[in-house]
């Protein structure tokens, strides 16, 4: 069978498919990693375990008899870059966007580069620390400056991956453009500073995320893709099979709510409210609006486990309750400290709750509130009447009832497929004109009409 493979690497979950010549899924493999701690004692991705992990699995389809494997393609999670040494060696650890920013580096940059608001609107990247992945290598500039002199390339996280196979490293524009704090867009170019600074030395040539590498690797002649932003990938499939304006609700640790017919300037405001710009495989802008939700929806479910002494996975069988919701929304009363959306923590209140389904079901009014305000800074004024769910929130039917009551005129479409992202990577590298039917065969799109709710 001729197949083409795509890793897709995610925080938690790191994934591996073959796809057919029609893009159906025939072989998945999916790995966790123990995570490692940096030369600051903040967890990491496990990298070495990675690289091991991804040589074997692809050097097993490749030897089996089963499959012939014609393509390969990269997608990951972005702000991370892999730091190379002039032999190839990795240099640092994978640090994690996460990972604090000092204060007093950060005051140094923008003190001599511009306010914060300047270079967020420029870039389309909010001020973020490590999350603009530029600042990790300012932050390594100014504080491991042996490491810096010895880098030959810091690679982008997908480009990386691809590295891994081809040795030829290369940037691509969806992982130059997605929050880096490099990329200055009315320019078209990298930002002032990453040439004031010689980071831009450090950077590979730029090509288009569509661009692949054919070469012989163990034995097999195969097309080699060069990776690609994992958000950027997941919107691909949707831009090129529907016509009509669509917003994107990308779900997983993080709810990303992508508008490729918002074309409008990024203001302060929006900046300030995690709005930014991802770029596509060409290097058009996409407007977005960025939440972290799924990370608060595990810690806060982790809870309410743990308080009323259900198994782990006990809400992915919940099912949404119109008498539950009417009767919590009559309330209009704060229960959770959404600690990931910016909130104090002040604890958590579940008096009067007495079950888990009443409190989960406050709990995902309380995230709601943050995502309706999030896809509407993502929509502004674009003409958009579809609004398609992907990722993890797509088989949360509490999620998506409650999307829907604050979206009655819109079009809601959810996808029943986990492979957003690997679908993207693998038709980025394909000569395939797919249409609208590819969503619905490869997708299995649900429609979704707003429950009505008596007064």
């Amino acid at each position: 069978m001729k197949v083409t493979a795509v890793f897709d690497i995610g925080k938690s979950n790191k994934k591996f498919f073959l796809f057919d010549k029609d893009f159906q899924e025939v072989y998945r493999d999916y790995q966790q990693f123990e995570l490692l701690e940096d030369e600051d004692g903040y967890p990491c991705d496990n990298l070495p375990e990675l690289i091991k992990w991804l040589r074997s699995i692809l050097g097993k389809v490749m030897r089996s008899q089963k499959y012939e494997v014609e393509a390969i393609n990269f997608s990951t999670y972005g702000a991370s870059l892999v730091h190379l040494g002039r032999n190839g060696q990795v240099l640092t650890p994978l640090y994690n966007y996460t990972k604090p920013y000092p204060e007093h580096i950060l005051d140094e940059y923008y003190s001599t580069y511009g306010d914060p608001d300047t270079i967020s609107t420029l870039t389309a990247s909010p001020a973020s620390g490590m999350l603009n992945s530029g600042l990790q290598l300012y932050w390594i500039k100014k504080t491991q400056p042996d490491i810096f002199d010895h880098i030959q390339y810091s690679l982008h996280f997908p480009q990386f991956v691809s590295y891994l196979f081809t040795g030829i490293p290369v940037s691509d524009f969806t992982s130059l453009g997605s929050h880096t704090g490099f990329w200055d867009y009315e320019r078209g170019q990298y930002h002032h500073w990453v040439y004031e600074e010689g980071i831009d030395r450090k950077l590979a040539p730029i090509v288009p995320a569509d661009t692949s590498i054919n070469q012989r690797y163990l034995g097999n002649r195969v097309r080699i893709g060069v990776g690609i932003h994992d958000s950027s990938a997941a919107l691909l499939p949707y831009i090129r099979s529907e016509k009509k304006p669509f917003v994107l609700i990308s779900t997983g640790t993080w709810s990303i709510s992508l508008n490729p017919y918002n074309d409008e300037l990024l203001t302060s405001s929006e900046l300030n409210s995690d709005c930014l710009c991802y770029m596509q495989v060409d290097g058009s802008p996409v407007k977005a609006a960025r939440l972290f939700l799924g990370n608060e929806y595990k810690n806060q479910v982790k809870y309410l486990l743990e308080h009323f002494g259900k198994e782990r996975g006990y809400d992915k069988g919940i099912k949404f309750d119109p008498e539950i919701y009417r009767n919590l929304v009559s309330r209009a009363e704060k229960r959770f400290s959404l600690i990931s959306l910016g909130e104090i923590d002040t604890g958590v209140d579940l008096n009067g709750l007495n079950s888990f389904e009443e409190a989960y079901h406050q709990l995902m009014i309380e995230l709601m509130e943050y995502q309706v305000r999030s896809i509407k800074l993502a929509m502004g004024a674009s003409p958009v009447n579809k609004i398609y769910v992907d990722g993890g929130f797509a088989d949360n039917d509490v999620y998506v009832e409650i999307l829907g009551a604050h979206f009655p005129d819109q079009k809601l479409r959810t996808t029943a497929s986990p492979l957003g992202s690997a679908l993207g990577a693998a038709l980025v590298i394909s000569d395939v004109t797919i249409g609208k039917k590819f969503l619905k065969k490869n997708y299995y799109l649900k429609k979704h009409k707003p429950t009505i709710f008596q007064s």
